[in-house]
């Protein structure tokens, strides 16, 4: 994966900068794996705004993304490397005799390579086994949080996890955000990374891309009247206060986990503050 930097022609090019897509092999996307996607604006079912700053954006059709990777013993061979609008990371095209899915592409994975799931598998790029037969210190993506639920963790570019131990009948798994937590071993990950680690770097450069993406400007609280935000009002240009969100809950450290939620017990370490 790579990035690259345009020429300022424009006072918005010059910021921008975009991924090189040299890792794309194919253009069109395969018809049979493609749905409808319905925007909302922001609006429920009544017609009334409920998620502010949402509205616009290019349109997009979903690509049906295989998480469970449940054909197990079954050898499929990577076809081609897409873009998804739909996500960060790049997904793969794989074909499992007459059969097609999409996976997510991990980092490293070829046009060309072979990929199988269940307990044949070896723990090579792109193969996903069970969390009970992975080798410690193992790299993985795409983990499920209860066996055949579909990978849930560790999905977006560039982010991965890593088995650290194993307890009993779970897993010990170190998490992106810095949480070491218990995964049960009958649940699946995919070995390595995922692809498109760059996307971090990228920079739009201008609003409009914003606007590209579905996403409408955001009024700052401090711009607000009291009415509509805790933060605010105030004379002349007066900001700060305590930093909340327009109901009041504060922001930047205060906890908003439920101290009793049932699946506490799983969370090994907690994620450290990155302050």
């Amino acid at each position: 994966m790579a990035i690259r930097k345009l020429k300022p022609t424009t006072p918005s090019q010059r910021y921008r900068v975009v991924s090189s897509f040299d890792t794309i092999t194919a253009d069109k996307p395969e018809r049979s794996l493609l749905a409808p996607i319905k925007k909302s604006g922001g609006r429920n079912n009544q017609g009334r705004m409920t998620v502010r700053y949402r509205g616009g954006g290019h349109k997009r059709r979903y690509r049906i993304i295989d998480f469970r990777r449940d054909n197990d013993g079954v050898k499929g061979t990577v076809e081609s490397i897409q873009y998804d609008p739909n996500r960060s990371a790049r997904i793969a095209l794989v074909q499992y005799g007459s059969e097609k899915r999409y996976i997510i592409a991990p980092a490293g994975l070829k046009v060309g390579q072979s990929v199988v799931a269940g307990k044949e598998a070896t723990p090579e790029v792109g193969n996903a086994m069970y969390i009970g037969d992975l080798p410690l210190g193992t790299i993985i993506h795409n983990i499920e949080l209860r066996p055949g639920q579909g990978g849930k963790l560790a999905r977006s570019a560039g982010s991965y996890a890593q088995l650290v131990a194993k307890d009993g009948k779970y897993g010990v798994i170190k998490l992106p955000s810095g949480e070491t937590r218990l995964v049960l071993k009958t649940c699946k990950a995919t070995i390595g990374s995922v692809s498109n680690s760059d996307h971090a770097l990228e920079v739009g450069g201008k609003a409009g891309r914003s606007r590209w993406l579905g996403r409408r400007p955001r009024t700052r609280g401090v711009a607000m009247n009291p009415v509509d935000h805790p933060m605010g009002g105030g004379e002349g240009r007066a900001s700060g206060g305590h930093p909340r969100s327009r109901n009041g809950v504060p922001a930047k450290g205060y906890k908003t986990r439920k101290p009793k939620k049932a699946t506490n017990k799983y969370i090994v370490e907690r994620r450290k503050n990155k302050r």
